[in-house]
């Protein structure tokens, strides 16, 4: 089908130095059961492209549903207008920017495609786990859920290329709130599961066998004492290390936002591009990489949305700064090497630098030996707030789940715990990174960023690791 429309525009693409076009395919669906009540399934297909156009030295983009001969010509002649209008205004000339090149294909491995799987079944399974997180009269709401989807895209242009990719989401979800009192607590798992594949990964994941932990450790918080308040020792697991990732290295990374794209909607950033190369981002044990190769995480593809080859590049080595998350176009801007990062949400958007698959690179440390060499602390798993200020530098993160660390062994749980800090000098802080054993893969569905907004899966892999001296508080502030 995407072949037979790249064909159909070619026939009526206009006249110009370049074009290209991106069809994109989707289907996906969700089902939900809360409280033991199947939701409306939601299922969707989607199907569009999107047309760029250089042309007089600009760039122009149309994007349309019409996948008929005359929607075709309509969008290749908008997007041929905009090039124009553009070209006096561009920040760089159309001619400064790379042309994908050849023919490929991608795919992302699949053993049991989401497809296939009976819906009857997955009901019954979401059915069962629901009666699992129901195990306490002091769990007051609490739903099982899994999110999947199948994205099939052709990249073609004028000088013969076709990159033909097909990439898969999968996402369970599992979340138990208990209350007594006026005290409500959560525990949930899965928010930050979403991988590349099918159902082999739930499967890998055990989300769905770890109902009634989820469960008891949500009333578990309601009979803990609140996080203190001071400063001590950090223990973050993966899943936490997820969102500390995103934020204060993924979005500081990304160029189109050092450069300024995004000051009036999600604010600039504190690295600016002179740091490159020289930077102290983090101790000696922080490497932190782009890895698009990586195909059990979310963010895998062979080639990014302008048809840049998808290559593993270290952004952090050994805690300095190398290199930013830029694409093509903003790599000729700032005179900088950058990623294969330019990345779509889907057919009516255009490429704009996104972190994809961005992880930190094992130590030799087990989670055991972390937590034994730390007097006074606090380990701290699943985020559930966070704020950060608007260059990507000073946070503050709260957790669901935290336990007490004493004389190097795990004490007992607080609620409420929180963490803040400032992006530049906390990874200075890391003084112990778990080893491969410990990695885990996490990802989210829903980053978002740009004008028109973008949401879209960002993957991250970490092990466990421990900072020193962090201001740790509860939740009274």
């Amino acid at each position: 089908m995407l072949d037979a429309i790249a064909e159909r525009f070619r026939a009526v693409a206009p006249a110009c130095d370049f074009w290209s076009l991106r069809a994109v395919a989707r289907r996906s669906r969700s089902v939900n059961v809360r409280q033991g009540v199947v939701q409306p399934v939601h299922e969707a297909h989607d199907l569009g492209v999107m047309v760029t156009v250089h042309a007089a030295g600009g760039v122009g983009y149309a994007a349309t549903s019409d996948l008929g001969a005359s929607g075709l010509a309509a969008a290749g002649s908008r997007a041929l207008e905009w090039a124009r209008r553009t070209a006096s205004s561009s920040l760089v000339s159309s001619g400064q920017l790379p042309r994908p090149q050849g023919r490929a294909a991608w795919r992302a491995p699949v053993v049991m495609p989401w497809e296939a799987q009976p819906i009857g079944d997955l009901i019954a399974t979401l059915t069962a786990c629901c009666a699992s997180l129901k195990r306490h009269d002091a769990i007051v709401d609490w739903s099982a859920g899994l999110a999947a989807s199948t994205t099939e895209s052709l990249l073609t242009t004028s000088d013969g290329a076709a990159i033909a990719q097909t990439t898969r989401l999968i996402a369970p979800h599992l979340g138990a709130t208990a209350n007594r009192g006026g005290e409500s607590q959560e525990r949930s798992l899965g928010r930050d599961s979403a991988r590349q594949g099918g159902c082999e990964q739930v499967a890998d994941l055990g989300t769905w066998a770890q109902a009634e932990r989820v469960a008891d450790e949500a009333v578990q918080l309601l009979a803990a004492p609140d996080c203190p308040g001071k400063r001590m020792d950090l223990v973050l697991l993966p899943s936490q290390m997820t969102l500390q990732i995103h934020e204060s290295i993924g979005h500081p990374l990304e160029l189109d936002r050092i450069l300024g794209d995004e000051r009036n909607y999600a604010g600039t950033s504190f690295v600016t591009p002179d740091m490159f190369g020289s930077y102290r981002y983090g101790s000696d044990l922080l490497t932190v990489s782009f890895d698009p190769g990586d195909v059990s995480e979310v963010a895998s593809y062979g080639f990014d949305d302008d048809g840049a080859p998808a290559r593993r590049e270290l952004l952090i080595d050994r805690g300095v700064l190398v290199r930013p998350l830029g694409g093509a176009a903003s790599q000729a801007r700032a005179g900088l090497p950058g990623t294969a990062n330019a990345r779509a949400c889907d057919w009516n958007r255009p490429a704009i630098d996104r972190m994809a698959n961005l992880n930190v690179e094992p130590g030799t440390d087990t989670l055991e030996t972390l937590i034994a060499q730390v007097e006074n602390g606090i380990l701290m798993d699943a985020n559930r707030s966070w704020s950060i200020d608007d260059s990507r530098n000073k946070f503050q993160f709260g957790c669901e789940w935290a336990r007490l660390i004493v004389d190097g062994r795990l004490a007992g749980v607080v609620r409420n715990p929180n963490y803040r800090g400032v992006s530049a000098t906390f990874w200075r802080s890391l003084d112990g990174v778990g080893d491969a054993a410990s990695r885990r893969v996490h990802g989210t569905p829903n980053c978002g960023k740009g004008e028109p907004n973008q949401v879209i899966a960002v993957g991250h892999a970490s092990p466990p690791c421990r900072f020193r001296d962090v201001e740790v508080f509860g939740g009274a502030g």
